[in-house]
Order: C-alpha cells, then sequence, then structure tokens
C-alpha cells in the first residue's frame, strides 16, 4: 500500500510532476497589461507628423492634421465631411452649454440650504466668530 504522502488526487499532482524548491512556475512574473483602446487612439492622435501648409512644413498632431483635412473636404463640396463637421459643432456646443449652465435646484432643496446657511451663520456669531462687530 502507498503512504499517505504517495497519495494522488484533487490538488495532490504526483511528486515527480510538483515545482522543485527554489523553482518558481511563473519564472518571468506577470506580464505586462495592454493598453486599452481609448489609450491606444489618445496617443495615436497626439503623435507629431510634418505637413506642408502654403509650401511652409508644419509640425502638427494627427488629430489636427484630421481636422484640417476635414474642413478641407467640407469647403469643396463633400457632403459627408460638411455633415460630419456640422455634427462636430453641434455636440460641441451641446457639450458647453451642459458645462456652462448649472443644474436647477428644487424650491425645496434652495429652501434646505437657505436654512442650513442661515443657521451657519447664526451659529458663528453666538460662538464669537464673527469678527465684524
Amino acid at each position: 500500500m502507498a503512504s499517505d504522502d504517495d497519495k494522488v488526487g484533487y490538488k495532490k499532482p504526483p511528486q515527480k510532476n510538483q515545482f522543485k524548491p527554489g523553482k518558481s512556475g511563473n519564472p518571468k512574473g506577470r506580464p505586462k497589461g495592454l493598453k486599452n483602446l481609448a489609450t491606444d487612439l489618445q496617443e495615436e492622435l497626439e503623435q507629431k507628423i510634418v505637413v506642408t501648409e502654403g509650401n511652409k512644413p508644419q509640425e502638427i498632431t494627427k488629430q489636427r492634421a484630421m481636422i484640417k483635412t476635414l474642413f478641407a473636404k467640407a469647403m469643396k463640396g463633400d457632403i459627408r465631411a460638411s455633415n460630419v463637421v456640422i455634427n462636430l459643432i453641434l455636440g460641441l456646443e451641446q457639450t458647453k452649454s451642459n458645462q456652462s449652465s448649472p443644474e436647477k435646484i428644487s424650491e425645496d432643496d434652495q429652501a434646505i440650504l437657505d436654512a442650513f446657511l442661515k443657521n451657519a451663520l447664526s451659529s458663528k456669531t453666538t460662538n464669537g466668530e464673527n469678527n465684524d462687530e
């Protein structure tokens, strides 16, 4: 009969297949993570290229070059390019309007905030923290 040390089964591999002391099952370690699509896209758009504009070479980002190309096509009458430009402009305007106008709060919320401020200011004056007097 085999002793308890020689038993083979679930989570008990044969002795000859076990890692030897000092040896790792993953000697190189965990590989570095892959970049996601957004990171790759951002890096690609930020790369600089040289373009000639008006017989003068300029170094601009790929993103800027794409925008210039899109606008040039739109100006030449390309309907698809014009639609893309218009959609970009409308999207930017929508984003600006969403960022510039803060959300309106309800009258109940405003009353709560007013009561809090009144309470906070009155507690400062009663504690002697008001230096106006």
